[in-house]
Parts: C-alpha cells; sequence; structure tokens
C-alpha cells in the first residue's frame, strides 16, 4: 500500500522473495487488525497474479483488484510500473487475475488472463496522484461480480462512515501474509486530519480531490503492504482503492486512497 511499496516490491520480485520484506517504520507490535472472509461475501475483490516474477508461494499474488465491469478490473497504478512488474505489463505473459477465490493456494475460482492494460497517464510516482489503472480480462464475469462505484458526494464518503478494506496483504507490518483473503473494518477520516498527517515531503502529498483517507484514530487497523490496488468499501459500494501511507496501522499515519468519485470523474474526462 506504501509509498515505499513499489520500491520493496520491485526488490523482492528480482530475488523471488515472497513474502515481501515490511517496511522499516512497521513493526513487530503493529496489529493490522482484520478478520478472515469467505469470497462469497466480497466476489468483487481480486488477486493480481504474476508466478513468473513472484513465484508460486502465494500463487504470484501481488496486488488487489476490483472488479468495476464484466470485463474490467480496477487496480493501483503503482503495481503496474515496470519498477514492479520488470516490464511493461503488456510484457508479462503470465499476468492474471484471480477471481473467486479467498486462500490463495486453492483450486476456488479461476485465473483469467489480462488482455489489457491502461495506466492512468496523470499518475505520478512522487506525490502518488492519480493512482489507478485498469485490467481488461480476457474473458467476462458475472454482473454479480461487479461492484459499483461511489459517485461525487455521496454520503459513503463523509468522515465517520464505517468502511472496510480487503486484501491479502501483510497482516502485522512484520511480513506475515495472509494466505487467505481478510476484510480489515477502518473509518472514513476527514481530509483536514489527512492533510495534516501528509501535508507533502518524501512520502507523497495528500489531495483531497483524488485522495481519501481511511484508517483509527490511534491507528491499529490499516491495509499494508500486499494490499495495493484493493478495494474500500462502503455502504455497499466501492469509494477507494489501497494507495499509500507511512507504515501500517500507525497512529496519526492513516492509509490513503485513490478516491473512487475522482476515477470515474478522470475516465469521464478521458472519453
Amino acid at each position: 500500500m506504501r509509498r515505499s511499496f513499489a520500491r520493496l516490491l520491485a526488490l523482492a520480485a528480482t530475488t523471488a522473495a515472497i513474502p515481501l520484506a515490511s517496511p522499516p517504520t512497521a513493526t513487530a507490535d503493529v496489529v493490522i487488525g482484520g478478520h478472515p472472509v469467505e469470497i462469497s461475501q466480497a466476489p468483487w475483490t481480486v488477486a493480481l497474479s504474476s508466478r513468473d516474477r513472484f513465484g508460486g508461494t502465494r500463487a504470484g499474488q501481488f496486488c488487489g483488484g476490483a472488479v468495476v465491469g464484466p470485463s474490467t478490473v480496477l487496480t493501483a497504478a503503482h503495481c503496474l510500473t515496470e519498477d514492479v512488474l520488470g516490464a511493461p505489463p503488456e510484457r508479462i505473459p503470465d499476468l492474471k487475475v484471480i477471481v473467486g477465490r479467498a486462500e490463495l493456494q486453492s483450486n476456488q475460482g479461476s485465473e483469467i488472463p489480462v488482455r489489457g492494460t491502461w495506466v492512468n497517464p496523470e499518475y505520478n510516482a512522487y506525490t502518488n496522484a492519480g493512482d489507478f489503472a485498469l485490467l481488461t480480462l480476457a474473458e467476462p464475469l458475472p454482473q454479480s461480480f461487479v461492484i459499483p462505484m461511489a459517485g461525487a458526494g455521496d454520503p459513503a464518503y463523509e468522515p465517520g462512515t464505517g468502511a472496510a478494506v480487503y486484501g491479502w496483504g501483510d497482516t502485522t507490518g512484520a511480513g506475515d501474509y495472509a494466505k487467505s483473503l481478510r476484510a480489515t473494518p477502518v473509518h472514513v477520516l476527514s481530509d483536514a486530519l489527512c492533510g495534516k498527517a501528509y501535508p507533502g515531503g518524501a512520502e507523497g502529498t495528500y489531495t483531497a480531490d483524488s485522495m481519501l483517507c481511511a484508517g483509527e484514530l490511534h491507528g491499529g487497523r490499516d491495509a499494508c503492504q500486499g494490499d495495493s490496488g484493493g478495494p474500500l468499501v462502503a455502504q455497499g459500494k466501492l469509494i477507494g482503492v489501497v494507495s499509500w501511507g507511512i507504515g501500517c496501522g500507525l497512529a496519526g499515519s492513516p492509509g490513503v486512497y485513490t478516491r473512487g468519485s475522482y476515477i470515474t470523474r478522470a475516465l469521464t474526462a478521458g472519453g
């Protein structure tokens, strides 16, 4: 999830080391929170996979995603960078999306090849702005897999709203990666609080227009490495995509997500 995530992921990929290393600001006593969930409770949550790049220990999982159309998966732009994949995504022959599967090593669900990718041209790796991308699947999924996106002004974006983030990432901040899908309950936080937490610097800059903050004021519940691109859901709608932050579950450093309404607006403006 973190700004340092792409660098850590790229390093791990070159050595086929899974799980990934934890960030220096995350320690073993960080509790990310959460609980296992059945995939039937969140069929729109998917895993991005490349065994050639990341090995078979976790079925090649390296990021998450959300099904936003029968053939379309939304994820984070930083998941598809050459630093992470070792090459442009179109040159990764075994890039797949794992759907309908909670336990990564099970035979549940299916692994669908990626037919095409599109990375937001406005993505800025230094500020983390515009961190989203789309994957086109080689075969469509049933409409029941699709989660709707909350539009601008939706009450799901209001501070204090209960939400949940889904993924297979680090569960402690110490490299303890989940083998099965987990969900972590969090709350949408105010733009003022997030702007204070991330006023600008080496880790990135919080921009309310395109980003959304979620977590707990005193820390303890958050997304972490390996959850990037995964869905943040509130009131049955997608409100964000796991993007960046400092550490995992640390007080004063909530998770930052690419705002769903910004994604919708950017795609509409782009034609």
